[in-house]
Formats: structure tokens, sequence, C-alpha cells
């Protein structure tokens, strides 16, 4: 056992307390000499020469320093990375406690052009460099709410730098900066908006979207101008400049719903749905049949419903659901779950006879979709009939194992064992402790069926089969 020693950091305070000026300050210098923060941190310091002066360029450097990473900078290396950074930005935010507003907003400006450069040569999967933008941004701010720039300059600045940026920087200044700007710096941001805006196309339904971070930008910065004129109208006009997709058609509704205006958002998606008639955006189809319920137009709202799933093609469960939902408001949802599930199971029937028949299988069609939608239901009994009668996949089998373990133990027996050899070939440790897991589950079946004797052979031909697989085989071990 290690001894602690006797000598301690208070040991060490009352040693520096002995030194004097000079002995004290070679050692911080020796130390400055090998570590770079400890460098930089003094030099900002030093950078104060006096109650009025200010050595920008070693804010500058040190910024540089602290963001311009030599190579690429791997997910590993991000928090050292990022925490330079910081320590830089809360040195700069202690020149705002001092005075110098002005400067900060140089050196903020400063700041984020790096690291916005800087981002292309970093691996920010957790957003740290996204927070420091955003960190920025808000110092930034700061400093302009204290040293009151010219409004017009700063809403020109302002404008270029949202326009351009790839990482949303500034986005929404206008609103952000909006008691900084005032009456003339909004005129001027609306100004250099309207004209970039007088240069965007109109959408209409079906034309091709455009996808351009430019297109995002100015419709984001349109849409910010209009809400500040407090015109519902006006953010309409912004929002009807695109309606390439039935999604742009909802949002138009949604703000005329949140503004009261239930008509106009009825109109707007009534317009969304008859533009995109076939596999429309399925929360347009949701708002206007909620719209129309609402309004006791039960039939429109059915018909709407429905058709989401005759779409369906993959996802009938969340189809069938928003059926019910409907059906049940209106006390009608035995007349369409039978109607549902006819039409899947005639399209079962339609897919079982188009499919290739081979000597091993005639016809076999998953029936996944159906399966999953009675589980959902309850209807154990009728989801294992239908597994039996078209197959499902594995993780449905699975379910319904588990749900005949207890009054049907051959069925989840041979489920289970089933699963084993497939598992244990996928050949990694996550699979082998899956497939040990399957194993128990046969071993505990076959106990409560009496046939210990018959497990204790097939167990041993799993490891006969798998034994070199070590990892498999340790698992295997550990199974009595």
């Amino acid at each position: 056992m290690q001894r602690q020693p006797k000598t301690t950091i208070k040991d060490i305070e009352v040693y520096l307390g002995r030194q004097n000026k000079e002995a004290l300050v070679a050692l911080l210098m020796e130390q400055v000499k090998k570590d770079d923060r400890l460098r930089e941190q003094l030099l900002m310091k030093a950078a104060r020469k006096g109650s009025k002066k200010l050595d920008l360029e070693a804010f500058r450097h040190a910024i540089f320093s602290a963001v311009t990473p030599d190579d690429y900078i791997h997910y590993r290396e991000m928090w050292d990375y990022t925490s330079r950074i910081e320590g830089v930005i809360h040195s700069i935010r202690g020149l705002l406690k001092e005075g110098y507003a002005n400067e900060v907003i140089e050196l903020a400006e400063y700041a984020l052009k790096e690291v916005e450069e800087a981002m292309h040569s970093v691996d920010d999967s957790d957003g740290m460099m996204g927070g420091i933008l955003h960190e920025l941004q808000s110092l930034h701010l700061d400093a302009c709410e204290r040293a009151k720039p010219d409004p017009a300059e700063l809403a020109e600045k302002l404008f270029e730098w949202e326009m351009g940026s790839d990482w949303e920087t500034f986005l929404g200044a206008a609103e952000m900066y909006a008691s900084v700007l005032g009456k003339k710096g909004l005129a001027r941001y609306r100004e250099l908006a309207e004209a970039e805006w007088a240069r965007l196309p109109a959408l209409g339904p079906g034309e091709k979207e455009d996808y351009s971070g430019k297109r995002f930008r100015i419709t984001s910065l349109m849409e910010s101008l209009a809400r500040q004129s407090g015109d519902i109208e006006e953010i309409i006009a912004v929002k009807s400049r695109d309606l390439s997709s039935a999604y742009h058609y909802l949002k138009i509704a949604e703000t005329y719903r949140e503004a009261g205006k239930r008509d106009q958002a009825l109109d707007w998606a009534e317009r969304g749905v008859k533009a995109f008639p076939e596999r429309t955006d399925s929360r347009l189809r949701d708002f206007l049949t909620e719209e129309y319920h609402r309004r006791e137009r039960h039939d429109e709202a059915m018909e709407l419903v429905w058709a989401q799933f005759v779409e369906s093609q993959h996802n009938y469960l969340s189809a069938y659901q928003k059926l019910k939902q409907s059906a049940d408001r209106i006390d009608q949802w035995p007349k369409w779950r039978n109607q549902a599930l006819r039409l899947l199971r005639e399209r079962l029937d339609q897919a079982r006879s188009n499919a290739p028949k081979q000597r091993w299988q005639w016809g076999r069609v998953d029936y996944s979709e159906l399966v999953r939608i009675l589980l959902w239901e309850g209807e154990g009994e009728a989801a294992w009939r239908e597994a039996l009668e078209g197959d499902c996949s594995d993780a449905l089998w699975l379910q319904l194992a588990a749900l005949r373990e207890k009054d049907h133990p051959e069925d989840a027996l041979e489920i289970y064992r089933r699963q084993i050899e497939p598992t244990v070939n996928q050949k990694n440790n996550q699979a082998y402790k899956e497939a040990a897991g399957y194993v128990r589950k046969v071993r505990d079946l076959m106990k409560r069926l009496g046939r210990e004797a018959e497990f204790n052979a097939y167990l041993e031909s799993i490891r006969k089969a798998h034994k070199p697989k070590r990892n498999f085989m340790a698992l295997l071990n550990q199974i009595k």
C-alpha cells in the first residue's frame, strides 16, 4: 500500500509565500515556456496596457492559436480542443465587463470567422463547435447592446453574414438584434432582404424544390421580418412563395390556425390535398382530417383517412391506427375494421398468386403487416394463424413465441430453436449472447415438457457444430 506524502498543497502555498517576486516570476516564466494555454492566457492579460489601451493583435493571435487546427481534430480530441477555445472566449468576455464593447465586437467577429473555417476540419458529432458558435454570437449581441454601433452598418454586416454562412451564423438576426438595430437598422435590413427576395423565383405545386441553403436563409429572414410586423398576411405571402410540396401548404394552414383563422386554414389544407391528390404528405391529411371532424364533416374525414390506408405499402399499422382513431369518433370502427382487413387480405392473396412457385415453397408471402396489426389488437391466436399461413419477420415470430410460451410451449420451442443457427452465424459477440439466450429458452421449455435428456443431446450438437467459436462456447458452458 502506497503511503500518502506528508507534504501537501498547503505546504506549496506556504513555500511560494516565502519567495521574492523575482523568484516567482522566474518560476512562472519557466512554466509559460512549456504550457501553450497558460502562455496565451497571460498574453491576453498582458495585452491590457492601461485603462484605455488594448493590444487587439494579442487577442487575435490567441483566438487564431486556439481555433486553427494543425490537423484534423478527431472526436476524442474535441473536448480539449473546445475547452481551449472557451478559455479564450471567457477572456474576451472579461473585456466586455471592463468597458471594451467595441473591441469585443471586432474580436467576436474575428473568432466567428475562424471557428466557421475550422468547422471543416473537426469531428463535431457532439455539437461542441455549434455551442461555441452560439456562445460567440451571444457575446457579439451583448457587445452590440453596450456599444450601440451604427444601425445601418450593423444591419448590412449581419445580413451579409446571414446570407453567406454555411453554419446558420446570425440566422434570425433581424429578430435577435431588433432592439439594437432600431427602426433605422431594421429598415435597412428589410431593404436588403427584399432586394434578395425579389430575385428568388416562386415555386408552384410539383415544381422542383430548391434545397439550397441560400433559399432557406432568405426565406427564414423574410419570415422573421414578417413576424415582427405582426401582419399574418405578410407571413403567408412569404410562405406561399414556395408551394412545391404538400408540406408547405400544411405550414400555411397551421399558421392560419394558430392565428385563429380556421376558415383560411381549412382552405389552404384543402388546396394542398387538391394540388397533391395522391401520396400527399400524411401530416397534411391528418390536419385536414382533424378539421373535418371538428366541423362534424365526418364522411369527408373518413374518406381522407381511408385514402391513407389504401396508399399504405409498408407501415399498414400506423395507417390502421389512424383509421381506428377516426372511426371511433363516430362509433363506426367495426365497419371500417372489416373493410381494412378485407383490403389487406386481398392484397396478400394477390401477392401470393403473383409469387414465384418453387419446389420448396408454393406462393409463400410475408404476412408481417397483418400479424403486426392483430398483435396490436391483442388478437394473439388470430396473429398466430396468419403467421403460420403466410410467415412473418423474425421479430414477430419471437413476439409470438413469448405469447405462446405459457399455454403452447411446443410452438414457442420450435420458434426459439429456429432462431439459434442464423443468429450464431452472424459471428459477433452480441449475436452469440442472443443465441445463448435462445438456448436457455429452449432448455426451460424442454424441462417443462419433461425432455431434459433430449435437451442435453441438443446442447451437445450445438457445441460440436460451433466448437471453433470460443466466445460462444464460453456462453454455452454457463448453461446447465
